[in-house]
């Protein structure tokens, strides 16, 4: 395998991580959603808690796609 393959397939693993951010954006609003028709009450004390979940996940899928990107372009 040359280097230009490996560094093909390393970017596509990467960007793997990318799709995975967005199964765990729908995990984090699932979880939120059930937890506030349980309890309507305490919706807006976990809202904050919502949106952290939110970015992190967000984060981890966007810093796998620079990950790629600077894979496939350097």
């Amino acid at each position: 395998m040359d280097a230009e393959a490996a560094k093909l397939l390393g970017a596509g693993f990467a960007a793997i991580g990318a799709g995975l951010a967005s199964i765990g954006v729908g995990n984090v609003f699932a979880k939120f959603l059930e937890g506030a028709l349980r309890n309507p009450g305490a919706a807006d004390a976990q809202q904050g808690r919502l949106f952290i979940g939110f970015a992190g996940a967000e984060l981890l899928g966007l810093l796998s796609f620079v990950i790629a990107a600077l894979l496939i372009f350097k």
